[in-house]
């Protein structure tokens, strides 16, 4: 059966930013389909409340707060995954974000901190989980990049400097470390998810669906479905890819002009 393929059974998920949003719909979908996941993130009630749920589903659950600025909570993800289940099958690399600043008010430690947020905790745990992996003969790594890695965003110049890079990391890691590790990322357009609730009303709900193909902004469901197809064996034959998953936008839907200079 085809969809056979797309079950991930008995294998072991890291989730990065697992208490909401994109990161839990997509610790979710992965236990649905079979997986012990390690749910990461900041807030500890959130984690514990997505690992409930993921128990519920009959799947293994390990919730570990974590800031992935922090490379010792990074490798302690890690240590404690190989104690709990042994293995290490995949990595969803989904924390990450920067505000908006206008490029002449951005300082160089703002660019630094969006790079290393977005690009640099997200190497480091994927080198950390690729040992393992490479042990084990194999592995994937989703990475959570954005639609405007590949179009302009006036007013966002570090987080769209840094999805890029996170996107073209990717392409570079699938080479190097094929067959055993595969390595794709999904540019994510507008989600409707608490982060984004927190910039927009009705009103402007409205104008960036308008200005989306679909005439919707995305949902959490969305991505995981795209999450689940990228780890399972159903993408085997995948990797060092950029799945576009912002419905059908080519340029950005955020309906506000560039700041004027």
């Amino acid at each position: 059966m085809i969809l056979d393929r797309f079950r991930v059974t008995d294998q072991v998920a890291i989730v990065t930013g697992a208490g909401r949003g994109i990161g839990a719909g997509s610790a979710l979908a992965l236990a649905e389909a079979g997986a012990h996941v390690v749910c990461a993130a900041r807030t500890v009630e959130q984690i514990n409340e997505v690992a409930e749920k993921i128990r519920a589903l009959g799947r293994k659950a390990l919730a570990i707060p974590c800031d992935v600025n922090d490379r010792a909570q990074l490798e302690n993800i890690v240590t404690r995954t190989i104690g709990e289940f042994g293995q290490i099958d995949i990595v969803v690399n989904n924390a990450g974000g920067t505000p908006p600043q206008e490029a002449l008010f951005t300082s160089e430690q703002m660019l630094e901190e969006a790079f290393h947020f977005n690009v640099t905790t997200a190497f480091l745990l994927s080198r950390l989980a690729a040992r393992h992996m490479i042990e084990r003969g194999a592995g994937a790594v989703v990475n959570i990049s954005s639609s405007v890695s590949r179009f302009p965003l006036p007013g966002f110049v570090a987080y769209c400097t840094a999805k890029a890079a996170l996107s073209h990391m990717t392409r570079v890691l699938a080479h190097e470390w094929a067959p055993k590790i595969r390595l794709n990322a999904l540019a994510v357009g507008s989600v409707e998810t608490s982060a984004l609730a927190l910039f927009i009303d009705d009103d402007l709900r409205t104008k960036m669906s308008a200005l989306t193909p679909m005439r919707r902004l995305g949902t959490v469901e969305d991505v995981a479905a795209a999450v689940l197809y990228l780890a399972s064996p159903a993408a085997s034959w995948v990797t060092g890819k950029v799945f576009e998953i912002d419905g059908g936008s080519e340029q950005s839907n955020w309906p506000f002009p560039p700041p004027q200079i």
